[in-house]
């Protein structure tokens, strides 16, 4: 599809040595500098995501998780899970005793964080330089100060009353109790101490130590199972990814319990359709890719969790045969009624790089819900994730809470491979709606020939329990076609997450990235 370049938009960025595609444009720059000084893919991913945990703090952050994707050409696709897990003392009995019947809010939530852990392994298996080379421009903006971006100055703004809620968050993250304006230089000195200790002293810096006691004793003040010991003992792992073929394309995704697999239920339902017959923007494709999701998150909310505690296994719901099954439950003329999924409600940050080598790196790092619990330790400056509300507690299910466990995760990088190389490194941002941003990006690409950045801007649509909620720029034929399917149509109070894209064309020798407008990131290459 051709751009129309006499309306507002982005042309693709195309280059042929290296890229970064990364939802802020400091976090974009350090990546490059990475790899033009020599760093690997992997170096630049690093330090790119220790950037944003600086320059988008709402959005992630070092107390949170993190998962990669990294294709090596000649090699599998290697995956690491980097979330972290409940206390080892964690009582589902505890809390329904105390009349929970929801995480929720409460300082269960906070799990002990994977990201810094992930960053060491990552930089361990795939890169030139080690923690103390790649945390650099993180440090530097820490201490020295960053402007603050127009997108990060609007969420800044709107999770003010979580900050101020929790008198630490409110010393290192409000100015005067009040957030920074949109061009504001922020400075975080105790956050560059911190991350100055895990430069010199590994990842076992932030466990073990002042750092880790400090996170141990801030969640224990307030009823936490966790402990000093759940902090040091962390470990995350290195993972065998999944799959599903989509029209020839291989998407490839993190096992549970990230939620990947949904993005992969919802392609084997699709693929019994004729996409390139509807058109791209029309209610049709709008109301079959709804119900698709309908019936993937479905299938996750049944079945995803850890993947140790899982009952059903995953070749199976990945099942071809079942697949098409559930396509024949889809009207195309009519609304399923479908269980409703969680309320979609967190904050991320995806970035990719692909080096000269070729090898790509797709990578996402996420504190949950903007700024975390809004919970930060008063001397290190971190805020701790609450990821943990993922937990159900409803009795007998796969993902109930307990000790020593990860819950359901909706953080999930991609990568789509054909014919054993990497076509694409892409990821979407956006908690629950992930998995569909894959599939819609995989769409548009493939099903309606867009380019990168086109199948990014294309306008998104999602559901919230009974409500189909679509973006701006839905056109009215199509929001009335919903509507006479059945569908409570509402528009979005916010763009559906962000994403980012590179696309390798071998034939060429170029790179080719897309970055998402709903963000203030960029993609470059040189």
């Amino acid at each position: 599809m051709s751009r129309d370049f006499q309306l507002p938009g982005r042309s693709p960025v195309i280059a042929s040595n290296g890229m970064a595609a990364t939802s802020h444009p400091l976090a974009t720059l350090a990546a490059i500098d990475m790899l033009r000084e020599g760093g690997t893919a992997a170096d630049a991913a690093v330090a790119a995501v220790a950037t944003l945990c600086v320059v988008e703090p709402a959005m992630t952050g070092i107390g949170g998780d993190c998962y990669t994707l990294v294709s090596k050409p000649g090699h599998d696709v290697w995956g690491y899970n980097g979330s972290g897990r409940s206390g080892a003392k964690a009582s589902y009995e505890a809390l329904r005793a105390q009349g929970l019947t929801e995480i929720g809010t409460s300082i269960h939530a906070v799990t002990v964080p994977g990201a810094i852990e992930a960053w060491e392994q990552i930089l361990k298996a795939h890169g030139r330089f080690g923690l103390d080379r790649a945390l650099r421009p993180a440090i530097q903006y820490a201490e020295n100060g960053f402007p603050v971006a127009a997108r990060v100055a609007r969420d800044w703004r709107y999770y003010v009353g979580k900050l101020k809620a929790n008198p630490a968050a409110t010393k290192h993250y409000l100015v005067n109790g009040e957030p920074p304006q949109e061009g504001d230089v922020m400075r975080f000195p105790a956050l560059a101490q911190t991350l100055k200790t895990i430069a010199a002293k590994g990842a076992k810096g932030f466990y073990e130590g002042e750092i880790g006691a400090e996170m141990a004793a801030t969640v224990a003040a307030r009823g936490s199972f966790l402990t000093e010991e759940d902090f040091a003992n962390h470990r995350g792992n290195a993972v065998t990814p999944i799959s599903t073929n989509y029209r020839g394309l291989d998407l490839v995704e993190i096992p549970p319990n990230g939620q990947g697999l949904t993005a992969l239920v919802m392609l084997n339902i699709l693929e019994n359709f004729d996409l390139k017959s509807l058109d791209p923007y029309g209610p049709e494709r709008f109301h079959l890719v709804l119900e698709a999701a309908r019936l993937g998150f479905a299938v996750r909310d049944t079945h995803i969790a850890d993947e140790l505690h899982m009952r059903t296994p995953v070749a199976a719901l990945l099942d071809k045969a079942w697949g098409k099954k559930l396509a024949s439950l889809i009207d195309m003329n009519k609304r399923a009624k479908l269980p409703p999924h969680p309320a979609p409600g967190s904050n991320t940050v995806y970035l990719t790089v692909v080096d000269k080598d070729r090898t790509a790196v797709s990578f996402i790092n996420s504190l949950y819900s903007g700024f975390g619990t809004g919970i930060c330790t008063e001397k290190s400056g971190i805020l701790l994730t609450n990821r943990g509300a993922c937990f159900t507690l409803a009795p007998d299910h796969p993902n109930t809470f307990g000790p020593d466990k990860r819950p359901l995760h909706t953080i999930i990088p991609a990568l789509a491979m054909r014919n054993g190389r990497c076509d694409m490194s892409f990821g979407v941002m956006g908690a629950h709606y992930q998995p569909m941003g894959h599939v819609q990006i995989i769409l548009n690409m493939l099903d309606y020939g867009m380019d990168v950045q086109q199948a990014i801007d294309c306008p998104r649509f999602f559901f919230e329990g009974e409500k189909t909620v679509v973006e701006n720029g839905t056109s009215r034929a199509t929001i009335d076609g919903l509507k006479a399917r059945g569908h409570d149509v509402a528009m979005a109070d916010s763009p559906w997450g962000g994403g980012q894209t590179i696309k390798i064309d071998w034939d060429r020798g170029t790179l080719t990235g897309g970055s998402d407008p709903r963000k203030d990131g960029c993609a470059l290459g040189y």
